[in-house]
């Protein structure tokens, strides 16, 4: 792509006459870095340059007080790096590292700042950019390491390189090896990838049990007999060298949704890593946690766990580069946690003589639970879908059932999970049922949109399975999408009732507080804020019978159905990662002050950069809002 061209389709040159582009054009520089190069530092000296990528990948880079190198982000083609010099007097906030050969355009600094005087809307976007997510989050990320020495410690198995993990010698396979022979190769070794090499030893391919199944066994017309590795390797995989650090081999592995990574040292192979093998390392804490959960057997032993949630979390949130990942691996425990329960109040129900009715049950979690959003302190949303046993059965079902269910909860309350204001539990006859008698309620709400129905509906869309038999959620999955798509008012409606409220910013830009007694100064982020981006994504994602799960797959997916262009979406998630972190950090500040977790902050008592990024995410979601009431209304124009 070449400048003029990038220029052009990038904010904020894109406003500008064709005169400066010429100018710019000729006034660039073009320069190329190997892969793993610093093309700067952090807090290095400024070069003088803004750094436009040709081509390639860069890896934005931080260093935390412990001295732990951490990615934070990525910059490819089209975007810019070193900005921040360019329009103000400080240095580099972060380091960046080329991911792999890249080539760059290399603006001056003062034909930059020459320009920006006749249009300053350059500056300007280049202040807001200032407080991006990277330097924001960052900020909030030191922070953190500075307050806990436990957490840098918490932290340590990141300082590990992948020579310290990866398993060797390498299983490996000529080109035309048959495919029967390396899936029993496979097989018999009980690995899930083998490596192709030439007769140099010299890696040309690699093949996974998914490339197994996708292009062998899903095709009726490939012979598994004559065909051969060439004819189903990946070529040219991804792969890195041995002193690579495992958080970035994880960060690096995730953003690209790869299981398996060859080592290569100087061309040579000399081990394998898997992404199951990264994610044992990622917090000590978390596995030791999880597997703890696992041998409970009461659930005074699940309260014990319940209470170590909190110290993963502040572990996590320094080790990885997205918090809303955090929230996902935070989730993950309280569905163990809380599936766990469930096997254990069962279990006494037994003890107790009590026999359960001999049909299939689905115990549900909703809201939060279901999207894996959950942070410190949620409340129960939670249900039963029952098979359609005959009506003769009903009163023996209630006689176990109902005491179930009273116990199940209470028993969650004790753990640590508040019972829902709303009554959103499985205590509660409308949270449980028989299939038909889900799909008769989830029909009426959407048929028949009443204020209340939306409500419940908002809690209920967001559904999931959390222990027994999984094909009736699915099933009501279905019959939900199959409701939608015949009533499509009702996102209407639900778009209604959502858009009754607004961010909390003024005109002016002044944050909108609480006067109330309770949350006196202080700001809903969650209702005030990811609220509305969970609700309008979710809008969209019903709209095009979508089947993500949490809000950041269901941009992705929007994105794929070309409802969001690929900025608009970036925009929206940086917003809601920098709700989540900011929300997360203060549930962990509350808990240490000995305080219940909750959503309400004081905006005033944050540092200037984070509240200029809370503003900013409060606009983003704002702007969301918009777009989505004007896209839903055109349903009833």
């Amino acid at each position: 792509m070449g400048l003029i061209k990038t220029l052009r389709e990038t904010e904020p040159f894109n406003q500008l006459p064709e005169a400066i582009f010429d100018e710019l054009n000729q006034a660039a520089v073009i320069k190329e870095f190997p892969a793993q190069t610093h093309i700067f530092n952090q807090h290095d000296s400024p070069s003088g340059y803004l750094y436009i990528i040709k081509s390639g990948l860069v890896e934005i880079v931080v260093l935390t007080p412990g001295a732990v190198e951490m990615i934070v982000g990525y910059r490819k083609e089209g975007e810019f790096l070193g900005n921040t010099p360019i329009f103000t007097d400080g240095g580099y906030s972060a380091g960046a590292r080329t991911v792999k050969p890249t080539e760059c355009y290399l603006i001056p600094k003062p034909i930059l700042t020459r320009i920006a005087k006749n249009y300053p809307h350059i500056t300007e976007f280049f202040n807001q950019a200032m407080y991006s997510r990277v330097r924001n989050l960052y900020s909030g990320m030191v922070s953190d390491h500075a307050r806990s020495t436990l957490t840098q410690m918490e932290a340590y198995p990141f300082k590990k390189r992948l020579s310290e993990i990866m398993s060797t010698p390498v299983e490996t396979c000529s080109p035309d090896a048959s495919i029967s022979d390396i899936a029993r190769r496979m097989t018999q070794r009980g690995i899930g990838a083998m490596l192709v090499c030439d007769q140099s030893n010299k890696l040309c391919g690699i093949i996974t049990e998914h490339d197994l199944v996708a292009k062998i066994l899903a095709r009726e017309t490939v012979d598994s007999k004559t065909s051969t590795a060439n004819d189903v390797m990946t070529l040219q995989p991804y792969s890195m060298p041995p002193d690579t650090f495992m958080y970035e081999a994880t960060t690096f592995m995730m953003g690209h949704k790869i299981k398996h990574m060859p080592i290569v040292d100087r061309d040579e192979i000399v081990g394998i890593v898997t992404l199951q093998d990264l994610m044992k390392f990622r917090s000590q804490k978390s596995m030791l946690l999880v597997g703890n959960v696992s041998k409970a057997r009461t659930v005074e032993e699940l309260i014990s766990a319940h209470a170590e949630i909190v110290r993963v979390a502040r572990a996590l949130m320094s080790e990885t580069r997205s918090h809303v990942e955090t929230v996902e691996i935070i989730s993950y425990i309280h569905h163990r946690i809380i599936r766990r329960c469930y096997e254990i109040v069962l279990d006494d129900m037994k003890r107790q003589g009590k026999t359960p009715p001999d049909i299939q049950v689905c115990f549900i979690i909703m809201g939060s639970g279901g999207r894996k959003e959950m942070l410190l302190g949620p409340d129960q949303d939670n249900g039963f879908i029952y098979e359609d046993f005959p009506d003769e059965k009903a009163e023996e079902i209630d006689a176990f059932f109902i005491p179930f269910a009273e116990k199940l909860v209470g028993a969650l309350a004790r753990i640590g999970y508040p019972r829902c204001d709303g009554h959103v539990m499985v205590n509660n006859p409308l949270w449980r049922g028989r299939l038909k008698e889900w799909t008769a309620r989830v029909s009426d709400w959407i048929a028949v949109p009443e204020a209340q129905k939306v409500r419940y509906s908002s809690i209920f869309l967001d559904f999931m399975p959390i222990a027994g038999e999984a094909s009736l959620c699915q099933d009501l999955r279905d019959i939900v999408r199959y409701q939608i798509k015949k009533h499509p008012i009702f996102l209407y409606h639900m778009m209604e009732l959502d858009f009754r409220h607004k961010v909390p910013l003024s005109l002016i830009g002044r944050f909108s507080v609480e006067r109330d007694k309770k949350h006196k100064g202080k700001l809903s982020i969650k209702q005030a804020g990811s609220i509305f981006i969970v609700d309008c994504v979710r809008m969209f994602l019903l709209e095009q019978q979508g089947d993500a799960t949490t809000t950041t797959e269901r941009i992705d997916q929007l994105v794929e159905l070309k409802v969001f262009n690929q900025e608009t979406a970036e925009h929206i998630k940086a917003a809601f990662e920098a709700f989540t972190f900011l929300r997360l950090r203060n549930e962990i500040s509350m808990i240490d002050q000995g305080k219940f977790p909750s959503h309400y902050l004081d905006p005033y008592a944050l540092t200037k950069n984070e509240q200029d990024l809370l503003k900013e995410s409060f606009r983003v979601a704002s702007k969301l809002q918009d777009s989505t009431k004007r896209h839903f209304s055109k349903i009833v124009g």
